[in-house]
């Protein structure tokens, strides 16, 4: 049964959307097919999104959000050091960054193309992680397991030095022979080097 202006949603309308661009494709894919998809007119879409940028805005940022909250889970656990922390937080971002790749490719392609045209929600979203990598390296400079004398330049560089792992352009590399052994290598060089005091 299709939903009514009062049961209409801004999330069933995203969970369309997505459905939408799985199929058609970001070039191809319009708010009158989502609004066909849901059984409803375009104008009640609009009545939660204004425009068509508007909702693949909110969409793109569903779906790089799931990322976050998953990782966010591991930032404040207490019952592991910072560096379990850390090394668990790289492990599950690379992990999800996999899934989303090999499981479901179409979908992965059409918020490739989505990201690169929304700047705005993808520097918002690299924010949110290397904060939260900024929290985990701050926890562990604070501890002693960690050396560094600023956390937050230190979160940035441990970002990008391990971007092959995460950066949409090296998807392809995800399933090659040696991927998962050359991350451990990768991480485990970054730990030591962070937990290594100056001097020694």
């Amino acid at each position: 049964m299709p939903p009514t202006s009062e049961t209409l949603t801004a999330e069933r309308i995203l969970e369309a959307t997505e459905e939408v661009l799985r199929r058609h494709g970001p070039a191809k894919a319009t708010v009158v097919d989502v609004a066909r998809a849901l059984g409803v007119s375009h104008g009640s879409v609009y009545r939660h999104f204004r425009t068509k940028a508007a909702l693949r805005e909110a969409v793109t940022k569903r779906w790089l959000d799931r990322t976050s909250q998953r990782l966010a889970g591991i930032v404040d656990a207490a019952d592991r050091t910072p560096e379990q922390r850390l090394r668990d937080w790289l492990s599950t971002l690379f992990a999800a960054k996999r899934h989303k790749a090999g499981d479901d490719p179409e979908l992965f392609a059409t918020y490739t193309v989505l990201t690169d045209e929304l700047g705005g929600v993808v520097h918002e979203h690299l924010a949110d992680l290397t904060g939260q990598l900024t929290r985990i390296i701050a926890a562990g400079t604070a501890s002693g397991a960690f050396h560094t004398p600023d956390p937050s330049a230190t979160a940035r560089a441990v970002f990008h030095a391990t971007g092959r792992f995460h950066d949409p352009c090296h998807a392809r590399e995800w399933t090659s022979p040696g991927i998962d052994a050359e991350f451990e290598a990768v991480v485990e060089l970054l730990v030591r080097g962070l937990s290594r005091e100056p001097g020694r």
